[in-house]
């Protein structure tokens, strides 16, 4: 996934669990990068209006920012689920994460038409 994808994911789960401003320690920890660098693309998702990015506060999703994390989550949930019921992987949700951003979504729909014609009863 790149950076901003993953950011804009992480973004997108942590607003769902908690009130934004997401601080960007939170943020750093959960990307996996130090609080300069999760700084840095706080900054640069902010000048390209996906999130609203106050220092030291923390960062929100912007309309454009959670149209496009909308997407993301979308695919990483479809993934997830492919990762942890077709191949069994215990780093389902991992994997899921690095991978949202590089897959299109006609991969993800195809998935999930896949995944639902092998729920249906025979």
């Amino acid at each position: 996934m790149t950076g901003a994808s993953h950011y804009l994911l992480v973004l997108y789960i942590k607003e769902q669990q908690q009130s934004p401003p997401i601080p960007p320690g939170e943020i750093a920890d959960t990307v996996g990068k130090s609080p300069a660098a999760a700084t840095e693309m706080l900054q640069r998702l902010d000048s390209k209006g996906l999130v609203s990015h106050e220092p030291y506060n923390g960062a929100t999703l912007t309309c454009e920012g959670r149209t496009t994390a909308t997407d993301l989550h979308e695919r990483y949930v479809t993934l997830s689920w492919f990762f942890r019921d077709v191949l069994g992987l215990d780093t389902y949700e991992q994997e899921a994460m690095q991978l949202a951003g590089a897959v299109s979504a006609d991969v993800t729909d195809r998935l999930t038409s896949l995944l639902l014609s092998e729920e249906e009863p025979e």
